[in-house]
């Protein structure tokens, strides 16, 4: 099997896989009391991604390889911090109930839904875009790159927007 195969099926697997846990640790709820409040964290945690992606094209752009493969790694694990504590936080407490009313409440829920849904399509974007880089087919990774940045950027700053408009009904 070669190495693009092996690849693939990984990629396949991750992105079938990570929606679906965390679909199932949605109905996992713990009994602890955690010792931070995660929302503020998790959506700093979104705002670092999306500022660590746009200095990532910049960067790129300026012919600072070495810094743009660093920053597309730190934007990884920032994605995958953020998907850890998201889950941890909903798996220890209720959702928050969004209670604004009037048309504020359906730009919300387009932006929540729109956030979810790209969430869920940006990951296999974000492998073959990573694993094009890593396996040296650069030509093929800019031509991904392309639709995995504003997407991934997108997912980024609304998860950050999403907290803004809810913050105020979290039960602290």
């Amino acid at each position: 099997m070669s190495k693009e195969t092996k690849y693939n099926k990984l990629i396949v697997a991750l992105s079938v896989v990570i929606p679906l846990a965390v679909a199932i640790l949605f109905g996992v709820k713990l009994d602890i009391k955690l010792p931070v409040f995660l929302p503020p964290i998790y959506a700093s945690i979104n705002a670092v991604t999306a500022f660590l992606l746009i200095f990532s094209v910049m960067s790129v752009k300026r012919g600072k390889l070495r810094l743009h493969e660093n920053l597309m790694k730190l934007s990884i694990a920032c994605s995958v911090l953020f998907l850890v504590l998201y889950v941890l936080y909903h798996m220890t407490s209720d959702s928050t109930k969004y209670l604004a009313e009037g048309s504020i409440k359906y730009v919300y829920y387009f932006i929540l839904i729109s956030h979810v849904v790209l969430s869920i399509a940006v990951i296999p974007f974000v492998l073959i875009t990573y694993v094009r880089a890593i396996t040296n087919q650069i030509e093929l990774h800019k031509k991904i790159a392309k639709y995995t940045f504003p997407l991934w950027l997108y997912v980024a700053v609304t998860g950050v927007v999403v907290y803004v408009m809810i913050a105020p009904y979290y039960n602290f």
